[in-house]
């Protein structure tokens, strides 16, 4: 049950939000399904290309767009990585515990 809780936050928070498209739930499903095989830990630690296969997506400057708005609008809170061999970090917002959260 652990695992289902942020889709379902997630799902109930863009019901009515008009700004996010099937791109950024592609997203947003890739970054649970990485959340979940770590051991539901936040944050999750992924390079761009990881979550862009999981997500079906080719093109770079869709993915930034995409997760930066996730970022923007508050589902996400991303932390970039500007070095090639160190994971950006994002931490899920919603659904997850207080104490995950905060973790820096």
């Amino acid at each position: 049950m652990e695992a289902i809780r942020p889709l379902s936050a997630f799902f109930e928070a863009i019901e009515r939000d008009a700004r996010i498209s099937i791109t950024h739930i592609g997203i947003y499903a890739a970054l649970l399904r990485y959340w979940q095989l770590h051991a539901c830990r936040n944050p999750v630690e992924a390079y761009s290309y990881e979550l862009m296969r999981v997500a079906k997506l080719s093109a770079p400057t869709t993915y930034h767009k995409c997760i930066r708005d996730l970022h923007d609008f508050g589902y996400i809170r991303y932390e970039p990585s500007f070095k090639h061999n160190q994971r950006s970090k994002v931490f899920l917002l919603l659904g997850t515990s207080d104490k995950q959260q905060t973790e820096k």
